[in-house]
């Protein structure tokens, strides 16, 4: 097959897992590691918070299950709030590190723990190496395509989360599933549909 013919056949499936990304609405809950990292290209100058040119991406893991990624604007506190609130149970124990933009979680109905990275990156059960080890999986496979598009970039970065929550599935028939319910909005530009499901 050519090039090109796998590589719609590929980003019909990534398009498809895009589409389904948002579909189930499942709280998570328990211990729960929130985190936010930047993704792009290594550059000169400031790593991390305000680093110019990187996309900002916010991750939510429940430990030892799922984790839930998305493109945000910013890293801002109302943003990681906001999201945050909509995908993690009232009640839920959430470690961060010490950005103050997590502050408010306390007044959010959550048990918020945090942890100083720069004396250490545990205490005790407060850590957020889980959601640490995601952001090395995903950086490591997105390595290989030698640069993406920011526009294209959540459609890597939601087959990234899907092959790490189904690690352990079977996951043929989801991929089959997908791609069936796309069909209805086949006339939607794969742009569109990844617009749509961005902040």
């Amino acid at each position: 097959m050519s090039y090109n013919a796998v590589y719609r056949a590929v980003n019909t499936i990534r398009i498809a897992i895009l589409a389904n990304a948002d579909d189930a609405d499942i709280l998570l809950g328990g211990e729960i590691e929130i985190d936010e990292s930047y993704f792009g290209g290594r550059r000169k100058g400031k790593r991390g918070r305000g680093a110019a040119g990187k996309i900002p991406v916010f991750g939510i893991l429940e430990r030892d299950d799922i984790v839930s990624v998305q493109v945000v604007l910013n890293a801002k506190a109302e943003i990681l709030l906001n999201l945050t609130v909509k995908k993690v149970r009232c009640g839920s124990i959430v470690s961060t590190d010490r950005y103050k933009g997590y502050d408010a979680l306390l007044f959010c109905g959550y048990r918020h723990l945090s942890v100083n990275h720069q004396t250490h990156f545990a205490k005790g059960r407060v850590y957020i190496n889980g959601l640490e080890g995601f952001w090395s999986y995903a950086k490591e496979r997105l390595v290989k395509h030698h640069g993406i598009s920011p526009r294209k970039f959540p459609l890597y970065l939601k087959e990234i989360e899907f092959k790490y929550n189904h690690r352990n599935d079977d996951i043929y028939p989801i991929i089959v599933e997908y791609i069936c319910d796309l069909v209805p909005k086949r006339n939607q530009s794969p742009l569109v549909i990844c617009e749509t499901v961005r902040l």
